[in-house]
């Protein structure tokens, strides 16, 4: 079956390609370059590693772009569904959440200027060069925090679609709402009771699996709206 007749498949593969390029900045990035509490051994890890976390920054620049390409390729999926439950997913699951992975990649940028010594900063010491990458890292893990909620709140128009599609499972639907609820919920206590946003992290990841069945789904499987009609 050709891709262009099965365009299910299509934001399938967009989700999947998405999916491989996220956890680069977001996982394992972190895991290897950041040292908790301490900035100068972080901003020397960087500074080592510098192709490394610009690959990161790069990744993410690619993934916004990704994400507007998927959103659209809902849109022409779920179009006949609903028209503006679809309008709903690209602004809230492709305009919204892009735009903040540009403001993360500025933060990023203004740590790699830190951590490289540039001239004009000659006039703060080490220590205070230190902290001010931290702060820059501290603030992207604050705008990760407020882009939960977009991932959350897409989830709730593009689940609808999909429950309401009948030429996908009704289940992968309410798992995305599932999924939505834990995502905003994810958000909100990084906000309120931020000591608690691991222990919530951890309990809510079965719902959070919605978004990966869904992907699993399409590019295994597809969907064509035609389906609806026949």
């Amino acid at each position: 079956m050709r891709l262009t007749r099965n365009p299910g498949r299509i934001a399938g593969l967009w989700y999947l390609l998405l999916v491989l390029l996220g956890p680069l900045r977001l996982i394992y990035i972190p895991s290897k370059l950041f040292v908790a509490g301490n900035a100068a051994a972080t901003v020397s890890n960087i500074a080592a590693h510098e192709w490394l976390f610009r690959f990161g920054i790069a990744s993410d620049l690619a993934g916004a772009v990704v994400l507007i390409f998927l959103t659209l390729a809902f849109y022409r999926l779920f179009k006949g569904v609903d028209q503006s439950l679809a309008v709903q997913v690209v602004i809230f699951g492709g305009v919204m959440p892009a735009l903040l992975y540009f403001v993360g990649v500025a933060s990023d940028l203004g740590v790699l200027l830190v951590a490289r010594g540039a001239d004009f900063l000659s006039v703060f010491d080490k220590p205070q060069r230190d902290a001010l990458a931290m702060l820059l890292l501290q603030l992207r893990g604050f705008q990760i925090t407020a882009a939960e909620t977009l991932w959350g709140v897409w989830l709730f128009p593009l689940g609808a679609l999909v429950y309401r599609s009948r030429f996908l499972p009704r289940f992968l639907g309410v798992w995305l709402a599932l999924n939505g609820i834990a995502y905003v919920v994810l958000s909100f206590t990084g906000v309120l009771w931020p000591e608690w946003q691991h222990t919530v992290f951890v309990y809510s990841q079965p719902a959070m699996f919605g978004e990966m069945a869904l992907m699993f789904w399409l590019v295994i499987k597809g969907a064509r709206p035609a389906a609806v009609i026949q």
